[in-house]
C-alpha cells in the first residue's frame, strides 16, 4: 500500500445534481423483483449448477414469488441452452412467470438465444454492451462513443428483426448499458435512447432499461444521484421501466439499491443471499426483509428462510455466513449479557401485550418466527454472557424459572465455567452446571425422611432423619410451616445458625406427574452472606425442604 501521498488511486467523480430529491423520499412499495441466481449467481460458482440443480432452484424461486427470473445465457454453453429447453419441454414455467435471457450485442449469440426461446409463452430478451470510458479504452481498444452506441443499435435492430420469428412467444425487451456506474450519465442516456428509437416502446409495452452498478466505484449516494439524473433525463418515462442491478464491491450493494429505489427506480435484479462475481450481487432477501421490517409487503415469501437457504447451499455449494443478515446462524443470537437481558425483557413484555402488538424487542429488528427461525437461537452462552441470558435458557429449555435475586449467583457460576472452557456452552451444559451446583445438594447435610403434623396448631411439628457429615441424626422442630419447622430442627443441633429469607416454587411442565421446583435463600448469621438453593421433586413440599438443604450446604461450602 502507498502511504502519505496516494497516487495510485483517486476519488470517483460526483454527479452535479444540487437539487437531488431522493434523500427526502421513502420506499413505499416493493419493486418488481427479478432473480438472476440462475445466471449471475451461477456463473460465479466454482462448479456451476447442473441442469437438474438449476431446475430445483427455478422451482424454489417460483415458490418464493418471483415473477421474473433470468434463467441464464443460453448462447454461452450447451448446459445453459439445455436448461432453457428443459423448462419448455417439461412445461416447468408457471403461467404468471416470465423468464429472462441475457445476451451480448453480438449477432450469432442473439440468433442462438432466439432458438432457445422456441415454445416459451413469455420471455424477456436482455441485451447489453459496455459503455464506460474504461471499457471503451481497454476492452474495445479506444473505441469512440459513436462506435459503442452503434454496437447497441445493431444489437437492438437484430433483436427487432427476429421478433416475428418468435411465434407464440410474447417477448419484452431489456437493454443494459453495462458498467453504467462508471459511464457518463449523459452518454448512458444517449445510448439507451438510441435503443429506444429502434424498439419504439409504449406505455402498454415498455422497455426495461437496466442500470447496472457493475462495479462499485464509490459511495451508494453517487449511484442514487446517477439513477435520479438518468430518470430525469430519459424521454418517454411512461414507456420505460427503470431497473437496478447492483454489485457489492464496496460492501454497499443493499444500500445502493435502497437509495436508488428512493431515486425512482421500478425494478430490482439480484440474487438470494447476494451470490455473484467478486464480492457478489445484490442480496434480494435482505432488501425484501428490510422492507418487511418497515411494514411494507415485499411480495416475496421468506416465511421459511432456513429451508430456502438449505436448497441454495446444496445446489450452489456455497455457504451463507453466520452473520449474514436474516439468514445467518447467529443473526438472532446474543452472547452479550446486557443484550440478553434486554431481549428477555422484551420477549416477556410481548407475551403480556399479545401477538398483535407492534414488534418492539430490543436488538431484534424482526420477529425470528416470521421467517421460520427459532427463538432457541436468540440467546446463547459464553464467557461474555450475563445472568439474564442464562436464566432465559434455563426457563426456555428446562422450565426452570429462577427468582430474579438468584440470577447473579447462577450467572457467576455458569459464566465461570464458560470462561474456563473458553467456548460457548450448550443448553444441556448450562442445565448440568446449574443442577450440579444448586439443585438437591446433599452434602454435608442430607435429608432422608421428613414427617410433620399439625395437631399442635397454629404450629407444625416435624421429625426428620438426616445425615450430617456421615453421621445419622433424628431432629425435631416446631414452626408455622414445614420449612420453618425444619429450620428450627436444624438450629436445635447448633450447626451454625442462619435466617430464612425467601421461598418460592413453581411446577415444571404440565400434569399430575410433573415435577416442582422450589428456591430458598438464607443468610448466614455470622456474616450476613446470602445463599440460594434449589430443590426439585414431584412433591412440592419435599422440593421446598430440599431447596433449604441445598442453600444450607452451599452456606457451609463457601
Amino acid at each position: 500500500m502507498q502511504h502519505e501521498k496516494i497516487t495510485k488511486y483517486s476519488q470517483f467523480p460526483i454527479v452535479d445534481l444540487p437539487d437531488r430529491q431522493w434523500p427526502g423520499k421513502r420506499i413505499e412499495k416493493a419493486p418488481i423483483w427479478c432473480s438472476v441466481d440462475l445466471r449471475d449467481g451461477n456463473q460465479a460458482l466454482a462448479v456451476p449448477m447442473s441442469v437438474e440443480e438449476k431446475i430445483e432452484m427455478f422451482r424454489m424461486l417460483c415458490e418464493i414469488g418471483f415473477k421474473e427470473i433470468e434463467i441464464g445465457f443460453p448462447s454461452s454453453s450447451d448446459t445453459e441452452f439445455e436448461f432453457a429447453r428443459a423448462l419448455v419441454d417439461q412445461n416447468l414455467i408457471p403461467d404468471d412467470v416470465t423468464v429472462q435471457v441475457l445476451v451480448q450485442c453480438r449477432d450469432h449469440l442473439i440468433r442462438r438465444t432466439f432458438e432457445a426461446l422456441r415454445g416459451m409463452k413469455k420471455a424477456i430478451v436482455h441485451i447489453y454492451n459496455s459503455t464506460s470510458p474504461l471499457q471503451r479504452r481497454v476492452t474495445f481498444g479506444n473505441a469512440s462513443k459513436e462506435q459503442i452506441k452503434q454496437i447497441a443499435i445493431d444489437g437492438a435492430q437484430l433483436v427487432k428483426s427476429l421478433l416475428p420469428e418468435a411465434v407464440g412467444t410474447k417477448i419484452r425487451l431489456e437493454y443494459s448499458p453495462e458498467s453504467f456506474s462508471d459511464t457518463e450519465v449523459d452518454f448512458a442516456l444517449e445510448v439507451c435512447e438510441a435503443v429506444m428509437d429502434v424498439w419504439e416502446p409504449t406505455p402498454q409495452d415498455p422497455i426495461i432499461l437496466n442500470l447496472p452498478e457493475t462495479v462499485q466505484w464509490t459511495t451508494p449516494n453517487v449511484y442514487a444521484d446517477m439513477v435520479e439524473a438518468f430518470i430525469r433525463g430519459v424521454k418517454n418515462r411512461d414507456s420505460v421501466v427503470i431497473s437496478l442491478h447492483t454489485h457489492n464491491d464496496r460492501g454497499t450493494g443493499v444500500a445502493a439499491t435502497e437509495l436508488a429505489l428512493m431515486a425512482g427506480a421500478d425494478r430490482v435484479e439480484g440474487t438470494l443471499f447476494g451470490n455473484g462475481e467478486r464480492t457478489g450481487n445484490l442480496d434480494i432477501a435482505t432488501v425484501a426483509l428490510n422492507m418487511y421490517s418497515q411494514g411494507i409487503e415485499p411480495n416475496l415469501k421468506f416465511d421459511n428462510l432456513p429451508a430456502i437457504r438449505e436448497v441454495y447451499e446444496r445446489c450452489t455449494r456455497m455457504s451463507v455466513p453466520e452473520r449474514h443478515p436474516y439468514a445467518g446462524d447467529l443473526v438472532f443470537t446474543a452472547f452479550s449479557g446486557s443484550h440478553q437481558d434486554a431481549i428477555k425483557k422484551g420477549m416477556d413484555l410481548r407475551k403480556k401485550e399479545g401477538p398483535d402488538s407492534p414488534w418492539r424487542v430490543p436488538y431484534l429488528t424482526i420477529d425470528p418466527a416470521d421467517i421460520g427461525a427459532s427463538y432457541e437461537a436468540i440467546i446463547r452462552i459464553n464467557s461474555q454472557s450475563g445472568k439474564g441470558g442464562i436464566a432465559y435458557i434455563l426457563a426456555r429449555d428446562f422450565g426452570i424459572e429462577l427468582p430474579k435475586l438468584m440470577h447473579p449467583i447462577v450467572g457467576e457460576v455458569v459464566g465461570g465455567i464458560a470462561d474456563k472452557l473458553g467456548r460457548e456452552l450448550t443448553p444441556k451444559e448450562i442445565n448440568d452446571a446449574f443442577t450440579k451446583n444448586f439443585v438437591n445438594v446433599d452434602s454435608p447435610l442430607a435429608l432422608k425422611v421428613f414427617e410433620s403434623n399439625s395437631e399442635s396448631k397454629p404450629l407444625i411439628s416435624c421429625t426428620a432423619d438426616v445425615v450430617f457429615r456421615g453421621e445419622n441424626y433424628k431432629i425435631f422442630g416446631n414452626g408455622n410451616g414445614p420449612i420453618n419447622a425444619f429450620v428450627k430442627a436444624i438450629h436445635s443441633q447448633g450447626w451454625k445458625n442462619f435466617t430464612l429469607r425467601d421461598y418460592r416454587s413453581h411446577a415444571i411442565g404440565i400434569g399430575s406427574a410433573s415435577e416442582s421446583a422450589a428456591y430458598v435463600s438464607i443468610s448466614r448469621d455470622s456474616d450476613g452472606k446470602v445463599f440460594w438453593g434449589c430443590g426439585i421433586d414431584t412433591n412440592i413440599e419435599l422440593a421446598g425442604l430440599l431447596a433449604l438443604v441445598s442453600a444450607f450446604n452451599l452456606s457451609r461450602k463457601f
